[in-house]
C-alpha cells in the first residue's frame, strides 16, 4: 500500500475540533486522516500518525518511511508552515493529512460528483 501525507494549512482548534467531530459522523472515507499539531516538527508529525495505522491496518514501518520522506523532501514547504503557524498564535493548529493514496483519490472523486 503507498502514503501521502501532507501539511494542508492552519486552523483554530476549535475549528478543527469540530471538522473531526463532523468527519465522525459522516460515513468514513477509509484512510484519509487529518492531524492537528501544535508544532511543526519531524518528532511531532512521527508521534501524530503513531496510532493511526492501528486504525486502517497500515504498515507502520511504511506509514513513517512516508513522513521522513516529505520531511526530507519538502523543507521549503516545512519552513513555510512553520511560519504560518508562530503568525497564526497559539490556539491554532497546523493540520496534515495522511492518507492511502488509493482513498485520497476515492474522496477527490466524491468530491467532483458532489452536486453543489
Amino acid at each position: 500500500m503507498k502514503y501521502t501525507f501532507d501539511i494542508v494549512g492552519v486552523s483554530p482548534l476549535l475549528q478543527f475540533f469540530n471538522h473531526q467531530q463532523q468527519n465522525e459522523q459522516k460515513p468514513p472515507h477509509q484512510g484519509v486522516e487529518y492531524l492537528g499539531m501544535y508544532t511543526c516538527t519531524l518528532d511531532t508529525f512521527l508521534e501524530s500518525v503513531e496510532s493511526v495505522p492501528a486504525k486502517w491496518d497500515w504498515n507502520l514501518d511504511q506509514v513513517v518511511d512516508t513522513v521522513i520522506q516529505f520531511w526530507l523532501n519538502n523543507s521549503d514547504s516545512i519552513s513555510y508552515w512553520k511560519v504560518r503557524l508562530s503568525n497564526a498564535g497559539k490556539d491554532n493548529l497546523l493540520v496534515a493529512r495522511l492518507a492511502d493514496i488509493n482513498a485520497l483519490q476515492a474522496e477527490f472523486e466524491s468530491l467532483l460528483d458532489k452536486k453543489w
